[in-house]
């Protein structure tokens, strides 16, 4: 399979993962984006965009007034058609795009979900993680046959990123 997503409780590591998965691939052109917490005296209030060409935006943020909603975490959806979107469109330049993740704040967008379903379909490799439960589109998504859905553990999260890092370059080596 040529897309691989990543699943497991939040704090398993699921990012982390992806981060050090980016690392071992060498000069393979990629793009996508990654979610950062954003903490302040130690408590977390929101999740930051970062882009893997150096964009920046707010998924959510505790103190965003937003209809849309998770827990207390008001959603920006201008960010997420902003930032996110754009970075997922595959085009023919890219071999790997990261998407850091599927999950309830990001599927307020129906681009994002377009731009993920897009980017699945193409030609290009997706690497990504996705919410363990949530929505219709989140559980259609985690049963397509397109995608490789591996569970993080304490046990296999050390070694992943050498093992998905070989996956991802043999696929490559077949375009």
């Amino acid at each position: 399979m040529k897309n691989i997503f990543l699943t497991g409780r939040p704090g398993c590591g699921k990012t982390t993962v992806i981060k050090k998965t980016i690392a071992l691939l060498g000069k393979v052109k990629l793009k996508g984006f990654y979610t950062i917490e954003m903490r302040s005296r130690g408590t977390r209030v929101g999740f930051q965009i970062t882009t893997l060409d150096g964009k920046h935006g707010i998924l959510a943020h505790e103190n965003l007034h937003s209809d849309k909603k998770v827990g207390k975490y008001g959603v920006c959806l201008k960010d997420i058609d902003a930032v996110i979107v754009p970075s997922i469109r595959p085009d023919r330049h890219t071999h790997l795009i990261i998407i850091d993740e599927i999950g309830k704040m990001e599927c307020y967008s129906e681009e994002f979900k377009k731009a993920a379903v897009q980017a699945v379909e193409y030609d290009t490799v997706v690497l990504g993680t996705i919410a363990i439960g949530g929505s219709p589109f989140i559980e259609s998504f985690r049963r397509r046959p397109d995608i490789k859905l591996i569970e993080i553990t304490r046990d296999n999260r050390d070694p992943l990123p050498q093992e998905i890092a070989k996956i991802i370059l043999k696929e490559l080596r077949k375009e």
